[in-house]
């Protein structure tokens, strides 16, 4: 067998709040690498206390790529993110350089390392009209709309995910084909790279709930209500029909302040349910996670130094 010469990439996964920045950062200095943003809440700007978007320190410390690449009454399709990343992988790779993929979003990661589908582009059209209907009907009847017509979607997509219910039912009425049969056609190629896949995740889930917490009161005390207070007066986003079904409005967190911004509850209640909702996020990511067989997991408070050695070890193989 001939030697392996693609070149490499590290994917640093994990959930919410497991320390995937601080790592990401430093091994972008040992390997002289360049980081690629996984995440569906750092492409929007605007979303930067609530949404841990790496400051201008740390963005001197490495380079970033997808960061801040819409506004947030837009939406970016998990297809555009792979097309993105691809251009930014080449590029790096034609530097010389590392390319280090940290992030929390398994459908990104998904669609970049292992392909999607060939998909119809959206219909803005068609889109509006859902949206329309979901106004007047709610999204749980459009989830057992979809429910008939494609049961196999809806059994994955939750019955509060606006932005995936709408994008099933727009295939189905495009196309005629459940979106389900679309996603079992693979035909998207995998990048051309050898890529260690490391996950960040504390051992005992504790931890990882007492992380949450303290991240949580700090970007509070960073200006967090007042960053969605200034959201919330951009003209674009106070002339939505429906800002809190906009995919960026719906980031963990954001949805929960400004419901708290529109009345409901007090200071007491929207700490808990933006707590609530980020330890749930981190609950489906590390569900998905588990799915990532080839995947090495570390505990980054005590298996720092095992984690940097895998690294070297795949660096120098």
């Amino acid at each position: 067998m001939g030697v392996d010469t693609r070149p490499l990439a590290i994917a640093l996964m994990g959930p919410t709040a497991s320390g995937k920045t601080a790592t990401a950062l430093e091994l972008a200095e040992r390997l002289g690498g360049e980081i690629i943003s996984v995440d569906s809440a750092l492409l929007y700007r605007g979303l930067d206390i609530g949404a841990a978007k790496p400051d201008a320190a740390e963005r001197a410390r490495a380079p970033h790529h997808l960061l801040d690449l819409r506004d947030p009454w837009e939406s970016y399709s998990a297809a555009e993110f792979a097309n993105d990343a691809r251009r930014a992988l080449d590029d790096i790779v034609a530097r010389g350089r590392m390319p280090i993929l940290a992030g929390g979003t398994g459908l990104y990661f998904r669609a970049l390392l292992e392909g999607l589908s060939p998909m119809p582009e959206a219909d803005p059209q068609l889109r509006a009209e859902i949206s329309a209907e979901a106004e007047r009907a709610g999204w749980p009847a459009m989830h057992a709309q979809l429910t008939q017509v494609d049961p196999k979607a809806a059994a994955r997509i939750h019955a509060t995910d606006p932005q995936r219910i709408q994008r099933a039912l727009e295939v189905f009425r495009l196309t005629g084909k459940p979106i389900s049969a679309w996603q079992a056609a693979h035909g998207a190629q995998r990048p051309p790279l050898r890529v260690l896949k490391l996950v960040l995740s504390p051992a005992d889930r504790a931890v990882l709930h007492l992380r949450i917490e303290l991240r949580f009161d700090q970007m509070v005390a960073q200006g967090f209500l007042d960053e969605v207070r200034r959201l919330r007066a951009l003209p674009e986003l106070m002339a939505a029909p429906a800002p809190l079904d906009l995919p960026a409005i719906r980031a963990v967190g954001y949805r929960q302040a400004w419901q708290y911004l529109d009345g409901e509850g007090g200071a007491a209640e929207f700490r808990d349910r933006a707590i609530f909702a980020t330890r749930q996020l981190a609950k489906r990511q590390l569900t998905w996670l588990r799915g990532e067989l080839d995947a090495r997991w570390f505990d980054p408070a005590s298996e720092r130094a095992r984690l940097l050695d895998a690294v070297a070890a795949f660096v120098d193989h």
